[in-house]
């Protein structure tokens, strides 16, 4: 379930909108670029290849070697995978290619 106080801010459901209605990937780039850091957007990045990677069945310690991600952000994304809100599943079920493991800059 969504933390009560997530759900309860309107700035976070807008944020939610603003995506929902990005019809390309050119369209969510240039979004997620001008709301985020490159930092912000590496670490994201770097949570989706964890999870196709855990998916995969690959330990810890190699997925947080392959994606540069500590092994406790691993963790922690597998645990939202498996007893999360079903989002990574969502985009996992529809992502088409692997992650080419390359980094924003």
């Amino acid at each position: 379930m969504i933390e009560k106080t997530l759900q309860q801010n309107p700035g976070f459901s807008n944020l939610c909108k603003a995506l929902a209605a990005l019809k390309t990937e050119k369209q969510v780039t240039a979004f997620l670029r001008d709301v985020a850091t490159l930092r912000e957007l590496n670490e994201m990045s770097e949570r989706l290849e964890a999870a196709q990677l855990i998916e995969q069945g690959l330990p810890y310690r190699a997925i947080s070697k392959k994606t540069g991600a500590s092994t406790t952000t691993v963790a922690r994304v597998a645990w939202w995978l498996n007893n999360g809100e079903g989002g990574y599943n969502l985009v996992l079920g529809h992502h088409v290619s692997s992650s080419s493991g390359k980094r924003l800059r």
